[in-house]
């Protein structure tokens, strides 16, 4: 919880950090591209180091950065020391999941896994509201150098709290090894990502291809919405207040717990379908409601934004999909490597939407707070047609090479 609550606290005050540091939207959005680009170059190192240390130091780890950068951030007097606030709290946030992901492992019979990971995932989400809420009415009620500071001492709080209570695995054990409690089979947890010949062996099979894009289409229209363009938009272009923004930007995150385990349940009932019968459905759900607030001739009505929180919170459960297929199509010694492989894909999706939206605002002109726009909201924010567009043909088009690959699907022509 806390570590989503520090990698979306930017985007509950987006609006005074474009105030604070006079940035207009494309160096805003420069502050989410990297800390996203950190995260996810973080991804391969992290993996070796959980390996040779084990969750527990790596966690501790991670809070220390994430303490630091929002220790840089309350006391940053420019953007540059602003921009390295956001690299360390990059690399703090990417040492937590994978080893709370190792810990479960380690502490949970392999069957419980499945279920515990969604539990963690979803528990993790209300950090976003812990963001959203608290951290921005103290910011309001007190200053910046306040607000951050206070988030700084509450990561070397849980630092020294995970340091003192949290194992990495239980103490009949001698390595980090999963249980099985049915079969009695054991196996030892392992997280790095191969390189070279393993990489390129994962990314040949066309169900890791559509792991990627998957990953890729899903998410990131809700990442750009609630990482940093949310509450901009809403406040300033749809004139909401900032409690009516933060109430439904609420709804997106409660929305997404909600429909995490009906979604993950659908998964498993329809192994061969998941790809039309969920995946696509979501994107197309997100690009139908984001059309439809764009269509309005004034302000959306409050009913009809409502209804694109909770179709933008549709892409993370279904995204979740995508580490499905790389389970399914990979042995287990390269699962790492898919895995790794598939969640670049939605980082990098959110990375292009958050940059193209802020650039999309500065090319008219509507950069600063003082001149944001509805229309050019708006505009900024059907940049991210095409890259729906793009995943979604490599998707029709690595579902139909897998199904093959599967021997559920003729060959043709074009197919080899």
């Amino acid at each position: 919880m806390l570590a989503v609550a520090n990698r979306t606290s930017l985007g509950a005050v987006g609006v005074d950090a474009a105030n604070r540091f006079h940035a207009d939207a494309s160096t805003l959005s420069l502050f989410a591209v990297v800390q996203l680009a950190v995260y996810g170059g973080m991804q391969i190192p992290i993996g070796v180091l959980l390996d040779k240390y084990g969750a527990r130091p790596m966690i501790t780890i991670g809070m220390v950065l994430m303490a630091a950068g929002q220790l840089v951030m309350a006391l940053s007097p420019s953007i540059g020391i602003a921009i390295l606030a956001r690299i360390l709290l990059g690399a703090g946030d990417a040492a937590v999941f994978p080893a709370v992901l190792r810990l479960v492992a380690t502490w949970f019979p392999a069957q419980r896994g499945p279920v515990m990971v969604q539990f963690t995932g979803i528990i993790g989400q209300a950090g976003q509201l812990i963001a959203l809420v608290p951290l921005a009415a103290l910011l309001h009620a007190t200053t910046w150098t306040i607000t951050f500071g206070s988030i700084a001492g509450l990561g070397m709080l849980f630092a020294v709290l995970v340091f003192v209570i949290v194992r990495n695995r239980p103490p009949e054990q001698i390595a980090d090894v999963s249980v099985n409690t049915d079969t009695g089979v054991v196996r030892v947890v392992t997280s790095t990502v191969d390189t070279g010949v393993g990489i390129r062996a994962a990314w040949a099979h066309p169900g890791t291809r559509l792991a990627f894009w998957s990953h890729f289409t899903t998410p990131f229209a809700g990442t750009a919405f609630v990482l940093l363009w949310g509450m901009p938009f809403l406040t300033a272009g749809e004139g909401l207040s900032d409690t009516a923004a933060a109430g439904l930007i609420s709804i997106y995150v409660v929305s997404g717990m909600l429909l995490g385990p009906l979604i993950g349940t659908l998964s498993q009932r329809l192994p061969n379908q998941r790809s039309l019968a969920l995946v696509l459905p979501a994107v197309s759900i997100q690009f139908l409601a984001w059309i439809a607030v764009i269509a309005q001739p004034g302000p959306a009505p409050l009913w009809l934004l409502y209804v694109l929180a909770v179709a933008l919170a549709t892409g993370g459960p279904a995204s979740m999909i995508a580490f499905d297929h790389a389970r399914t199509h990979n042995p287990s010694h390269r699962l790492s490597t898919a895995t790794g492989l598939t969640n670049a894909g939605g980082f990098i999706a959110a990375l292009l939407a958050v940059f193209l939206i802020g650039l999309a605002l500065d090319l008219q002109g509507a950069g600063s707070p003082e001149t944001y726009s509805l229309s050019a909201f708006r505009v900024a924010f059907l940049t991210q047609v095409p890259v729906w567009l793009l995943g979604a043909t490599f998707i029709v088009v690595e579902r139909r090479r897998t199904r093959v690959r599967m021997g559920i699907a003729p060959k043709t022509r074009r197919t080899r």
